[in-house]
């Protein structure tokens, strides 16, 4: 089930009761009046309309820019739906202290194929394609010829505000459309609604990559998702569809019933709740901690077996625990990020076979500094996806 807010309407939506409908028909199933999925066509000059922020106030606005031409090995695709997120936030405000203005944020892009180079071989002009966090690397390190681009020796050039093959800033997906080479474009299973597959390029392929790394796949072992936003959600969801035993950690206890009925969850803790959390004591083979918050590491690491295993893929301000925390019971505490090309395409494949489906609302460009100002207030399940070919103009 998600949310479309379209032209002052609100729609509910669940992509599970329409299982025979094309992406087409999908698009005229959500949208009132006519649809034109191509309507951020590149004109013969290249130029681009994109939504921008100028400065670290992160505020965007409307934006014309160009775009390189389109090479030999890639594809050029006019962009339907972008995932808003908190990467967004980070770069449109600097806080990293090193973002390109005027900047272009997305990285959650599906688009349809409207041109592609005389050497690619996976895509044709009508293909709906997937492009996530990063569009290019230096394909010649060892990390390249793994599938693991993402990790390259040289340095992923990020989807926004890196530099491209021709110099200039690359620019994401809050725009019209997006020239990418094909090695990092995905394709995107015909029955899965190409809005929903926006979240997966990058929040779903972050809690992915771990699970599948550390094994965190295995029937009947107990899974604890630390947070429940736009990445625990679907940690939740891989957790269930991998046959885990699924837990819930938040801090709000309001969440309890969206864990347990709507996500499907076996099980929801109250972290703040010290008698509910030393209960749990060696009881996890697996935690994932997709917040951003601080935790007690070392409370976490006592509530894992023997040789259990922690991945942080948030960033919270600090990491401390005491060596007996993960040396007493050969326990690991890891860190990881996006993932690579070749576990995105199975990610995605895999979603579509198991009817994994992020919990969205769709919402026009001219909402986006809303949602922006929403996701920093938490308020938002679980995903923003902008509506690009249908507000853009």
């Amino acid at each position: 089930m998600y949310t479309l807010k379209y032209k002052g309407k609100t729609h509910q939506r669940c992509p599970e009761t329409h299982p025979s409908l094309s992406l087409t028909d999908w698009n005229l199933h959500l949208l009132s009046g006519s649809v034109n999925m191509t309507s951020g066509t590149a004109n013969a000059n290249g130029e681009c309309l994109g939504w921008a922020a100028r400065d670290p106030s992160g505020i965007l606005s409307p934006y014309k820019f160009s775009r390189r031409a389109v090479g030999s090995d890639d594809v050029s695709l006019d962009i339907a739906y972008c995932g808003v997120c908190y990467a967004d936030v980070a770069w449109t405000r600097n806080k990293m202290g090193h973002s390109k203005y005027p900047l272009v944020p997305g990285h959650e892009i599906v688009g349809i194929v409207k041109e592609v180079g005389s050497n690619v071989q996976h895509f044709k002009v009508g293909d709906y394609v997937g492009v996530g966090t990063y569009v290019n690397s230096c394909r010649e390190c060892q990390y390249c010829d793994d599938g693991l681009e993402v990790h390259c020796s040289k340095g992923a050039v990020l989807t926004f505000d890196g530099i491209d093959v021709d110099g200039t800033i690359t620019k994401g997906g809050y725009s019209s459309y997006i020239v990418v080479h094909e090695r990092y474009c995905f394709r995107i299973p015909k029955s899965y609604p190409p809005e929903l597959a926006a979240p997966l390029l990058c929040a779903g392929i972050t809690v992915y990559t771990p699970m599948i790394r550390h094994n965190m796949n295995q029937p009947g072992k107990s899974f604890g998702v630390i947070g429940l936003g736009g990445l625990g959600h679907l940690a939740v969801k891989f957790g269930k569809a991998f046959g885990l035993k699924v837990t819930v950690f938040s801090t709000s206890v309001s969440k309890r019933e969206e864990a347990l009925t709507l996500l499907g969850a076996d099980n929801f803790v109250v972290s703040t709740d010290e008698h509910q959390m030393k209960a749990l004591c060696n009881s996890f083979d697996f935690i994932l901690d997709t917040a951003s918050g601080d935790i007690s590491f070392d409370l976490y690491l006592s509530l894992l077996k023997t040789a259990g295993v922690l991945v942080l893929v948030g960033f919270p301000s600090e990491v401390k625990f005491s060596p007996g925390s993960l040396n007493l019971g050969a326990k690991t505490i890891s860190g990881s990020v996006t993932g690579g090309t070749k576990q995105t395409q199975e990610m995605l494949d895999f979603c579509a076979s198991n009817k994994i489906y992020p919990n969205i609302e769709v919402i026009p460009i001219q909402y986006a500094n809303d949602a922006l100002e929403r996701m920093i207030k938490k308020d938002v399940k679980y995903r923003f996806v902008i509506d690009i070919a249908n507000s853009l103009e």
